[in-house]
Order: structure tokens, then sequence, then C-alpha cells
């Protein structure tokens, strides 16, 4: 069994002593800044490996270290010459450390830090920015996670990136000090969180700039969630900021750069305007991790029983004559149908008896090849495609997979699920973005029910098409826009465009933005006046992530292999290089900030405890920022030059680990010793994600970290190299944990009587719907009013008790009411009145009928 935690030479903690984090938020993007502070009470030198997942949307701009007196700065650099650079000064035993973001997913990072001496503290500070996401009541969330957990990874996968590491609670020998500086052109509304915070604190009369600390005494038993409430949240906002005077002339980092908000708000009228057409395509992964459960709390389902809920729930809220399919994919696809039927009594019955038929009995996660299959067959004219697609893990290509669906975004929409803490944040963002959709992570208590059905909302909604923007700027002044033009957004969505301001103006001091887009075939127009000037110091944040934006555009037209590669690449350096932010070509390398030599030093390897390691679980630790280590006492060796202080690594590899490669930045000769296994934390949203309401989330109590003889869920053993439970891999089955069954949930009623619903929208007058009622069918039908028969009679008791004992969940029920009720208008039985107060007096409910809609 593998102990967890930053491991000294003698299988001891290696003390993180204190975390410190400050967020500054910016509108709508925030700065992070992470301090962790260790100390080395091992007996030799120590080398850190860090393997640590970021926000999609997030990039890194800057790594350092203190270590004693001594300040080690990481500067950008081409990444083989990086590569180079910390190579010679590891073999030479030189103290140095490198930083790069993962080849195949760019919300992973890798950092190898040293030396830290015996006896020594060093400070680690990683700084990111990163754009906040939009919640579906209009919030901003940002993230800060406790820990990481199980991702799934593809078997044979090169990178290896993702490992198993569970959430612990209780006490943890370390502190956090947080405090969040939030300013925007619009007004603060509030700021809520789901750990305790101290009382906000408004800096200006009006309300634009806030602060607020998290009350001492976190114990880590969950992430921190920030959620933040602007005034007037539809409305554009702008930010200008200026640049660097030292920076090359007419570059992005010397020109001032503005962040335009677009977030436009939809009429009601057409908030209730559904359309009736499209295919809709559901993909559910069946790989073995979704026999996992959602949470560790009581009455948790396993991942693919919610998601064959879920399932029933989309089934039975589809509008009649639409299009459908079901796929599920692993290793490998499997389709109900195929290609895509029309929706009607008979197919909608056919779906559900395989749905609950469906396992998670499909090997690994790997979806490259379905999605080429579904883009191959052809789209039915007046029905637009509809992609959901829901995953518990990530894939090996990430980048190819994103290409893929970018390349078809014009022929369908993509609408995506995280399931678990453990999901791709860069795949399901990804996806949606490139998709022109909307994600949504499902992670701890949250259920995916309600998540889902409003992406449907979404789906079936119009949206803003035609989007032109329009810049009118003094004499003298040019601009040129850095984001991808984007021609659609949905309800729910923000979008952010970034610009680059060159010249000088001849006098004037404001500037024009003009947004204009159709809606439902209605032109609408938005107009932004801002000034030019900067209006404060904002760290560079809006130029980085400007930077990171365009960073991103180049990297997939490098990948398209449509321009030229070599002079795409280089622009890509260029822009990494001056902005200071991560790239796939580049990567930090540590230098000494005085005399900007490299530092000399001896080299060594640890990590860091949580309550979760006395049950001795395998690989749960502590996130932000916390390495993730393998041991052993073997001397680093190198053709070169023996390391003085030999590296301490975990575990002499097994055959199956052999077969996964080394990760490029350590040191040559100890690649066949120690292979990478990758950690949580720094904020990564992978955990977390949510936009149940706040109230909902705030009542979710910790999760007990439970011994393995009384858990129903152990982590899977994957890691990049699979499970033969699940035919991935020839791995030892000691090595492998997987997920028993719990105990069967209490019958939910409202599942069972969406259940009960047919494809046009009735029920029938039955025993089985009387069941959901706690009545009898004689109570129902003596109770049966003359004027109606027993499909509408039943009809209309069921959407009474929707409204009158499931108000709560309504966003999971409401196409299925929305469905019954136009059913009932189209039987013109008449004035309903009399029938709502019989409906209310059997059921014991107070329901109108206007509330009805029928």
């Amino acid at each position: 069994m593998v102990k967890c935690g930053l491991l000294s030479q003698r299988n001891e903690p290696v003390p993180l002593k204190s975390i410190s984090v400050e967020v500054r938020v910016q509108d709508h993007v925030a700065t992070v800044s992470s301090t962790l502070q260790y100390v080395n009470e091992e007996e030799r030198p120590l080398e850190a490996l860090f393997v640590f997942p970021l926000p999609a949307d997030a990039a890194v701009c800057h790594f350092s270290a203190k270590i004693g007196e001594q300040e080690i700065v990481a500067e950008v650099q081409e990444r083989e010459t990086a590569r180079d650079r910390y190579d010679d000064a590891v073999s030479s035993g030189q103290q140095a450390f490198l930083l790069e973001e993962s080849e195949e997913s760019p919300d992973v990072f890798r950092l190898s830090v040293g030396c830290l001496s015996p006896g020594q503290n060093a400070a680690v500070t990683i700084i990111y920015v990163t754009e906040l996401a939009v919640q579906a009541d209009h919030s901003l969330r940002f993230c800060l996670p406790a820990v990481l957990n199980p991702r799934y990874t593809p078997a044979g996968s090169v990178a290896g990136i993702v490992s198993e590491i569970s959430s612990g609670c209780g006490s943890v020998p370390y502190t956090l000090t947080l405090s969040v500086h939030v300013s925007s052109p619009k007004p603060i509304s509030k700021l809520e969180s789901s750990c305790t915070l101290d009382p906000l604190v408004f800096l200006l009369s009006d309300h634009t700039q806030a602060t607020v600390n998290l009350s001492p005494g976190h114990m880590f038993d969950k992430e921190f969630e920030l959620f933040v409430y602007y005034q007037d949240t539809h409305q554009p906002s702008a930010i200008v900021e200026a640049g660097v005077n030292t920076a090359p002339s007419g570059s992005l980092m010397r020109d001032p750069v503005v962040m335009i908000s677009l977030f436009p708000e939809f009429p009601e009228d057409v908030m209730s305007s559904l359309t009736t057409q499209g295919e809709f395509i559901f993909v559910v992964d069946r790989s073995g991790s979704m026999y996992c459960m959602m949470h560790r709390g009581k009455g948790a389902q396993m991942r693919i029983e919610s998601a064959k809920d879920t399932l029933l729930l989309l089934l039975k809220s589809l509008p009649m004559g639409c299009y459908f399919n079901i796929y599920g994919f692993g290793s490998n696809f499997e389709s109900f149908y195929p290609q895509s039927v029309e929706y009607n009594q008979k197919t909608m019955d056919q779906a559900l008896k395989k749905v609950k038929k469906m396992q998670s009995d499909l090997g690994c996660t790997k979806i490259l090849e379905l999605l080429k299959h579904i883009y191959s067959q052809p789209c039915y004219p007046d029905h637009p495609r509809q992609l959901f697609i829901f995953t518990d893990g990530e894939v090996e290509n990430t980048k190819e997979v994103l290409d893929l669906v970018k390349h078809h975004a014009h022929s369908h929409r993509c609408f995506s699920f995280g399931i678990g803490e453990g999901a791709s944040t860069a795949l399901i963002t990804g996806m949606a973005r490139e998709g022109s959709g909307h994600a949504q992570f499902i992670t701890g208590t949250d259920r995916m029910q309600p998540k889902v059905m409003q992406s449907l909302r979404f789906a079936l909604q119009p949206a803003v098409v035609n989007i032109s923007v329009d810049w009118t700027l003094p004499d003298g002044i040019t601009v040129d826009t850095l984001s991808p033009h984007f021609n659609v957004l949905f309800q729910g969505q923000r979008s952010l465009i970034y610009a680059q301001l060159k010249g000088e103006s001849s006098g004037g001091s404001e500037g024009t933005v003009t947004v204009k887009y159709s809606l439902k075939d209605q032109p609408v127009t938005n107009q932004l006046h801002f000034c030019l000037k900067p209006t404060e110091e904002t760290g560079l944040a809006v130029h980085r992530l400007a930077a990171w934006t365009l960073i991103r555009s180049l990297e997939q037209e490098e990948r398209s292999g449509d321009a030229d590669v070599e002079s795409v690449r280089s622009r890509i350096v260029e822009l990494s290089v001056q902005a200071g932010v991560s790239s796939v070509h580049t990567a930090f390398i540590a230098i000494n900030k005085d005399s900007r030599q490299t530092v000399k030093g001896p080299l060594l390897q640890r990590r860091v405890p949580t309550q979760a390691t006395q049950y001795a679980q395998p690989l749960p630790f502590g996130g932000l920022g916390s390495p993730w280590l393998e041991r052993s006492s073997m001397p680093m060796q190198d053709s070169r030059q023996t390391v003085k202080g030999p590296l301490l690594q975990r575990r002499v590899p097994t055959q199956a680990r052999r077969s996964v490669q080394p990760p490029a930045y350590m040191s040559r000769a100890a690649t066949q010793y120690a292979q990478p296994l990758p950690f949580g934390g720094l904020g990564s949203p992978v955990l977390g994600r949510s936009s149940m309401p706040l109230q909902a989330r705030r009542s979710v109590q910790p999760m007990a970290y439970m011994s393995p003889a009384t858990q129903y869920a152990q982590p899977l053993h994957f890691g990049g190299l699979g499970s033969p439970a699940l035919g991935c891999s020839s791995m030892p089955m000691q090595d492998v944990y997987v997920c028993s069954a719990a105990p069967d949930p209490p019958k939910d009623l409202l599942l069972q009587l969406v259940s009960l619903q047919k494809a046009s929208g009735c029920w029938e007058l039955d025993a089985t719907l009387a069941d959901v009622f706690g009545k009898t069918e004689d109570e129902l039908t003596n109770q049966k009013p003359a004027q109606v028969d027993g499909s509408v009679w039943a009809t209309l008791l069921a959407l009474i008790w929707l409204y009158g004992c499931k108000i709560e969940q309504q966003v999971e029920w409401q196409f299925v009411a929305m469905k019954a009720a136009s059913w009932i208008g189209s039987q013109k039985v008449g004035d309903l009145s009399q029938c709502v107060c019989v409906g209310n007096a059997l059921l014991g409910c107070h329901v109108t009928k206007e509330t009805l809609g029928i």
C-alpha cells in the first residue's frame, strides 16, 4: 500500500506549515497568488516534484521559490532550451527548477524544484490569471479546492498526468489564510461563499471595490468557493489596462489592452420560447470509473446510475417530432440506433429499455473515434444537431478532440458535463467552447439532473447570432482584436473580447464599442463608451489573459497544418516570453533573481500529508500545490556527472509502471528510477464546480472520510496504467481498488412519476400513478370529474403534484410539465377550474390553474 504525502527519507512527512492565498478579482478575471511554506526536516537536500492541475482557462505567469534568504525566480524560455538548462543544472548539482505545461492537456503543469537544504524553509509561490465562470444565477465563481480526486486515465496513456487522490477531511498540520479583493466597473451586490467569511468591507461608496477574508480555522474538508454578484450583470463593461514601458515598441505588452465583457440578457418571451425541432445525441461515458460513487455521503448513487436517471429525464423532456440517438463509449463505442431516429412513443420506449441495461463496462475513456463517427453522419434538415457529452475522466488526446469539435462547429452545438472531481477541465470546457455550447460540472453532492436540464433549456432556446463588434476610436488609435471571432451566444453564456490599442490619441479620451446581434430574428444593438485612460493598476492580468487567448488560437492554427508551422511556433514563443505566460512551446526555468545566474545546490524529493493518509488509501493527500513524488534509495546517476546528494524516490517501478513514459523535464538519469504521479492543488476547478442554488450548496455537510472497511467506493488505481478488472492493463490486482455497490437509495418519487409519462406528454390513470401520490387507483378514479377522461385527469393530477410537492426541483421537470400542459390544451376539454380544485383537495395541494399553464 502506498503511503501518501510529501515524504522524507525515513518515510515521514515533510511539513507544509502554511498556505497563503491572495485573490484579486477584476470584473470577470482573477489573479491568484498562492504561497506555500515548507520546512525540510530531512538530513539531506531536497528536490520536490509537482504535477498539478489548474483551471482550463488559467495562464501561469509566475513561479518562484524563496529558499532560506535566496529567492529563485523563473523566467520563460523556449521549451527545449529550458529543459537543457535544467538537465545541466541537475546533473552538476546546481539549484534549479523547471515548470512545463503538459503537451497533452493544457490544464496540467509539471514542476521540479530544488534544492532545499536540511533545516531550511522554502516559500513556493505560484501566480496565475484566470477567467471566472458564470453560474446559472449569474454570479461569477472562484474555486480553490482542498484536493484533487481521481481522474480516470486511458490505458497506455503516454502522458500519465493524472493520479488517484482521495479527499480527506479533519485537521491537517498547516494553516490557510486567504484574502480577496474585488473591483469592477459595475457595483458589487454581494459576495457569498460555501466557507465562513469575515464581514465584507466596501472600499468605495459606489461599491465598485470590496475586500473579504476567509475566517480562521478552515478545516480543509471542502474546497473554498467564492461567488461574486455584480449589479447590472448584463450590461457590457470594459477594462483598459496600461502596458509596460520597457516592453518592445508596438508589442502586445507595450500597448494598452482593453477587455470587453459581453453577457446578453434574454427577454422573458424569448426564454419561454422553445423550439420543437432538433437532433439530440446523448453521449455517455461507460468506462470503468463510472461505477464509482457520485460522492461519499449517504444516499450516493454510482455515477452510471445517476447518468441513467438523467437519460430518463432527457428522453421524457424531448419534443415530439425531433430526432435522437444515444451512444456509450469507453475503449470502443456503441449506439442505440445506427442513426438518429424520430422521437415518438415507440422509439422512446425502446430507448428506455436499453438505458436500464447500460453498464460501465466499456473499459477506458476514448472519445475521438466516436466523435468522428457522429460527425460523419448526415444532419437532418431543419433539425440542428445538439451533442450532450457526459464523462468523468480525461483523454490522452485532448487537443485533437477539441480541434475536431471546432472543425465541425458549423454543424452542431456541444454541451458537456464533467462528472466527479477528476473530470478534465480542459476537455469539458474546451468541447463546450469550441462547439458553441455550455459546460457543466457535477461534483461533491451536486445532483446531475438539474444541471443537465439547465443545459437542455439552453439547447432548446434561440441563440444570439450574427454577432458583430465595431470600434470607434479617436484619430491616431487603431484596434487589433486578439480574441477569436465568435458568432453565437446562448442564455447564461458570457464572452470576453480582448483587443490591443495601438497608437496615440490626437486629443480624444474616450472610445466606443458597438455590439450588434440578432435574437429571434430581432436586431439588438448595445453600445458601450469607455475611457481610454487606464483606471487602475491591474497587475497585467488583462494583458496576460489576452496573450494566453492569442497563444491558444495560434496553437490551434499550428495543429491544423494550414499555416507555416515554424512561423506560427516562433510567434507563440515570442508572445509567451514577452508576456511571461505558459505555452506548449515554452517553460519556466529558474534563475538567480539578483545575479541572473543559476544558483548552485544539491537536489532530493518529497510530499504533503492530509488526515486521509492515516487510512492508507491509495494516493490520497491534500492539494493546494502538494507535490506527489516517488521514492527509492537508489542514487541518481548521469552520463556526465553524479548529482551530489542523491534524489529520493518512492517506488521501484513495476513492469506495468515502466510502460509509462517518464516526464521530459526530469533529468535523463533520474527517469530510469522515478515515474511522475500527478496530484491536485492551487485552485484547480476540477473540484467544486457548481451552478446549483447557493442556499443548497451551503447546506451540504462536509463529507466524512471513512475507512476502507466502511466505504462503499474506493479510489480506482488507474493513473494512466489502467485496471485489469476493467480490461485496461496487466497491472497486479493488489494495486487495484474497485467500487462496490451501495445499498439501494430510497425510491425517487419524481423519477417514478416521470417514468410513467408518455412521449406525447400525458399520463394514464392506473395503480402505478396512484402509488406515486400515496393513493389507491380507486381513490383517483372515484374523484374524477365527469367532464374529463382518465388520461386528462391523470395528467392534471401529475401537474398539480409537481407544482405542489416538487416545486424545489422544477428545473428538472420543467419540460415534462410543459409537454403535459400542451397535451391538455390539445384535448379541448374547456374550463378546468373545478377539476383543479378537486385535484388540490385530493392531493393536499394549493395550486392555481394559471400556475399549471393550462
